[in-house]
């Protein structure tokens, strides 16, 4: 009987373990002191769990985030969870992507795209 045991160079993981993520999760009540306030310009994801658009630019907004680290920030906002900030804003539609500086929208961009087009519309934004 032959056995399979994971080798010594694999780091294992535990299954609730996850990757760190460069975005950041905030809430209707954190909104203000993460995007409004923040002294570096914030890329807002407005997303849901059921939006299948969403899911799909989700890793290039990870890896955007990671690459433009200390230029920029990257949150995620869940429509369904956090309501009242996508409705004072009109967010219609999702995924829908602002553009922070200054406390005020400077950028927006509605649907999904691959990510050299999102890394595109943030640099000219920025």
């Amino acid at each position: 009987m032959t056995r399979f045991l994971p080798s010594a160079h694999v780091q294992q993981r535990s299954p609730t373990e996850r990757p760190a993520m460069s975005t950041q999760k905030i809430t209707d009540a954190t909104f203000e002191q993460e995007v409004l306030k923040s002294a570096e310009p914030v890329v807002v994801d407005f997303w849901a769990e059921w939006c299948g658009p969403c899911r799909m630019i989700a890793p290039a907004l990870e890896e955007i985030a990671a690459e433009m680290k200390g230029k920029i920030k990257v949150v995620k906002l869940n429509i369904d969870e956090n309501p009242a900030v996508a409705s004072k804003l009109g967010i219609r539609s999702i995924p829908t992507l602002i553009l922070f500086k200054d406390g005020k929208a400077a950028a927006q961009k509605v649907g999904a795209a691959p990510k050299g087009e999102l890394s595109r519309w943030i640099t000219a934004a920025v």
